[in-house]
């Protein structure tokens, strides 16, 4: 990739969407083409943001998108009993519900969340579907059409960013870099009293290759921007695109991660529903030969394997900085010394 390319990229978000919305492949179909084009000109910066975006046009359904939606609101709406059977702290599990202040970060600070949350697994669906609750009514139906529905969106998103970045292999991020068990956070955030003394996340970066967000009607996402915690504006039956850290590291810094989290207010309650797009845990994740240049850009990071990333990023509670630095070429430290480095930090 020259110079000059990458220079353009970053100053600019708006160059990937023209890039885009120009690339065509002859072994696609007419509507295919059409399709990724719509998709493309769509992916919308949210305020400017270099990572965060807005995408509409994106051909998932609104009957889809709101299914579900209704479906998981139902789920928080049951009574406390039937939802007692899937409160775990167990992270294996392949759904589970837990609430308030725990968390599966190391928090340094004293932060109490306001919040509950289902985590699960999502895809793919035939592996995972008899592991998801029978209630509400739907809920299995539901869930199943939304994540085929983000998966085959998530796609067609990694094929459009290597297109736009030049790769000769548009396929690039098929096979192990995106084919880990999607997860999926769903977040429900009832209304707070007092706002002020709680957050619905805590500022973080994800940490997986790409997070596709249905973030509803109700404002409370805010991403960092020059150091302000600007409020990402809901749009209708729009998906929030966040590129996290692991494509930070493939695109050697280029694409890189936003810190975000989300508030608490005391006037509506608010869900929001995250898809997370990450590699297969024995996968071997590095910034791509297609990125580097020996002389203008050599790699910024070195390469791990994902279960060594995902020690790293739960040591330090999801903060960005820690965790590329930790990753950086300079250093020689090893994961058993995490923790004390963060702590020095």
């Amino acid at each position: 990739m020259s110079c000059l390319r990458r220079n353009a990229l970053a100053t600019t978000s708006y160059w990937m969407i023209s890039r885009l919305a120009s690339l065509s492949s002859t072994s696609k179909e007419p509507s295919e083409k059409a399709a990724d084009k719509s998709l493309a000109r769509s992916w919308r910066p949210a305020r400017s943001l270099a990572s965060s975006r807005h995408v509409v046009n994106h051909d998932v359904g609104e009957d889809v998108i709101h299914g579900f939606r209704e479906a998981a609101l139902e789920f928080f709406r049951m009574p406390e009993e039937a939802k007692l059977k899937y409160y775990s702290t167990d992270h294996n599990k392949p759904f589970r519900v837990f609430s308030g202040s725990l968390t599966s970060h190391n928090d340094a600070n004293d932060i109490r969340y306001w919040r509950d949350r289902l985590k699960l697994r999502c895809y793919p669906v035939e592996k995972l579907m008899h592991k998801w609750p029978s209630q509400p009514e739907m809920f299995r139906d539901h869930l199943a059409k939304y994540a085929v529905a983000v998966q085959e969106l998530a796609r067609r998103f990694l094929r459009l960013i290597a297109e736009g970045l030049g790769f000769d292999n548009h396929d690039f991020f098929e096979g192990d870099l995106s084919g880990g068990e999607t997860l999926m956070n769903v977040n429900y955030y009832p209304r707070c009293p007092d706002p002020s003394l709680t957050m619905g996340i805590r500022p973080h970066s994800d940490r997986h290759l790409l997070t596709i967000l249905s973030q509803g009607e109700v404002s409370g996402l805010q991403a960092k921007h020059r150091g302000r915690w600007i409020r990402v504006q809901p749009i209708h039956n729009a998906f929030v695109i966040n590129f996290g850290l692991q494509m930070e590291i493939v695109t050697n810094g280029l694409l890189p991660s936003v810190e975000h989290r989300a508030v608490t207010n005391s006037a509506k309650a608010r869900m929001s529903v995250a898809s997370l797009i990450t590699p297969k845990m024995d996968c071997r994740v590095g910034p791509a030969p297609a990125m580097l240049d020996e002389k203008t850009n050599p790699p910024k990071f070195k390469d791990f394997v994902c279960s060594e990333f995902t020690e790293v990023y739960e040591a330090a509670a999801g903060n960005r900085e820690a965790v590329l630095d930790f990753f950086k070429i300079h250093h020689t430290q090893n994961p058993a010394c995490v923790n004390q480095h963060f702590n020095m930090h």
